[in-house]
């Protein structure tokens, strides 16, 4: 009988078994929950499950009977010793045949700024053709007003975030859940994950001072919101990747023409806020935390709509 090595691993309500050969070439794993083989190569499934029936040969409770998942382009082994710390970590299981998974939608392609320009044209119908031009002739301030400025603030960011280089990945308008939220940018890069939250506000003054953040001397939870929204990612981004994923979230503010002062940074390091043309600059300067690997591993989960809805 040949010496597989097959390791369990369970953690995030996943229990997986992964495999290699007596040299040590990563074969894939069994999910124990579904009975599903996932390799990064299709040629390897019949020894990835002869090395998975050995091993529950020999005593183990046996899972629901294995079956082969086709090859997938996107689809990479995760071997058991990528998730100690400074490990690269590989792609998770993203068949689209897993039942769990089916019917996801890449949202890559996403334009910055579609959520809230969809709202801004809810707004605009509701109005009438005759009531928008006015608003738009006299500057009213209208909602519609509101979240066309909000996503002329969301491109203006993601302008400056495409200068970031080829080793980082950026999400525009991610959804999230069923009630209509959504994040304005998620970043993936060497210097981790961060959930970017533009906010334009022309004319206005902005003043920080640890988790106080004031508009034109007016208090705004926008540190609460950003905390939350980071670590919501994190947790959707932890289980569907299968290893730990941290963010951080990023308040990126434009216009604030009468004045932009940080007195102190948000309390617990899980926020930072910036002016929106220093952003690039400022992530850039982070070090680095992913690997290559766990980069596009973490993209591979976050492009499909599933994991955040």
């Amino acid at each position: 009988m040949t010496e597989w090595v097959v390791r369990r691993w369970a953690r995030y309500g996943h229990e997986r078994l992964y495999a290699e050969t007596p040299g040590g070439t990563a074969l894939g794993y069994l999910d124990v929950k579904t009975g599903r083989l996932h390799s990064d190569d299709h040629s390897n499934l019949p020894m990835l499950q002869k090395a998975v029936s050995e091993h529950l040969a020999v005593g183990q409770p046996p899972p629901p009977p294995p079956t082969p998942s086709p090859p997938s382009s996107s689809t990479a082994a995760l071997g058991p010793r990528r998730f100690d710390a400074g490990a690269q970590a590989g792609s998770a299981e993203l068949a689209s045949t897993d039942p769990v998974r089916a019917g996801w939608r890449d949202i890559s392609g996403t334009v910055a700024g579609a959520a809230a320009r969809e709202r801004a044209m809810t707004e605009r119908a509701a109005q009438g053709r005759v009531r928008h031009v006015l608003a738009r002739i006299v500057g009213a301030h209208t909602d519609e007003r509101a979240w066309r400025i909000g996503a002329d603030g969301e491109q203006a960011v993601a302008d400056q975030l495409a200068k970031l280089g080829p080793t980082w990945r950026v999400l525009h308008a991610v959804r999230v859940g069923e009630k209509g939220s959504d994040i304005d940018h998620v970043v993936i890069g060497p210097g981790g994950v961060f959930t970017v939250n533009a906010k334009h506000h022309p004319d206005k003054s902005i003043w920080v001072g640890g988790d106080t953040f004031l508009v034109n001397g007016r208090q705004v939870p926008y540190v609460r919101n950003s905390r939350h929204e980071a670590r919501r990612a994190a947790g959707r981004l932890t289980e569907q990747a299968g290893f730990p994923v941290e963010a951080t979230g990023v308040i990126a503010v434009m216009g604030a023409h009468k004045g932009f002062t940080v007195k102190k940074q948000p309390e617990d390091g899980a926020v930072v806020v910036v002016q929106r043309r220093h952003i690039t600059r400022l992530l850039l300067k982070v070090s680095p935390r992913l690997t290559a690997r766990q980069i596009d591993t973490i993209y591979e989960v976050a492009r499909r709509s599933t994991t955040w809805t």
